[in-house]
């Protein structure tokens, strides 16, 4: 008889996403996991202790995680703005698949209320700020931004701007969610472009 398949933390890990992509936060168990994963609830158990614990572990490597998703998006990417755009692109795909936004609304309401793991997506949230920044920081260097831009505030905005316009996407559901996010981060962004600042020029020039 052949042994049962034994699953790396990071396919454990991989697994749960998956699961939580398709299953409610009230609804996902250790058997939809296991599911995903290829293994037996018990096996996870034996591992992780519980679901919570499982959880948990998952959690603590996300601010890694999220340094890692804007390193590669740096190196998929020749401009920072793409990188950035790029970014608000994998934020809006959270609108998709066969729960949508409503499944992801399920696990922030743990992640608020519960402080172990309020912990963790805080430490995410931090990063994500950096990665912004980082990536704003970048552009200006590159000349895509003018060099008078405060990458700090438009970080802080930027970050804001996108998960806002998903949620707002939520409620008219007009369109593709990529393409709705896009658009409002074009629209912060745009002001600080260094050709949006060469076109005020041109016009105040102009209407001397």
């Amino acid at each position: 008889m052949p042994r049962p398949k034994k699953a790396t933390d990071e396919e454990v890990f991989a697994a749960v996403h998956r699961a939580m992509t398709r299953v409610g936060a009230g609804e996902l168990t250790l058997a939809h996991i296991a599911d995903e994963a290829g293994v037996t609830p018990g096996a996870l158990v034996q591992r992780f202790g519980s679901k919570r614990e499982l959880m948990l572990r998952l959690y603590q490597g996300m601010a890694d995680w999220t340094t890692g998703m804007f390193a590669q998006l740096r190196a998929a990417n020749r401009s920072p703005l793409a990188a950035l755009r790029a970014y608000a692109d994998c934020i809006a795909q959270m609108g998709e698949g066969p729960g949508g936004l409503a499944h992801h609304l399920g696990y922030l309401q743990i992640d608020l209320s519960d402080p172990a793991f309020h912990r963790h997506v805080k430490a995410q949230a931090q990063m994500t700020r950096r990665g912004i920044r980082e990536l704003l920081d970048a552009a200006v260097a590159a000349g895509e931004l003018r060099s008078s831009t405060d990458t700090a505030s438009l970080a802080r905005t930027v970050e804001a701007i996108v998960g806002g316009s998903l949620f707002a996407w939520a409620f008219y559901r007009e369109g593709r969610t990529t393409d709705w996010v896009r658009q409002d981060l074009e629209a912060v962004v745009q002001p600080y472009l260094v050709r949006a600042a060469g076109r005020r020029r041109t016009k105040a020039r102009a209407g001397r």
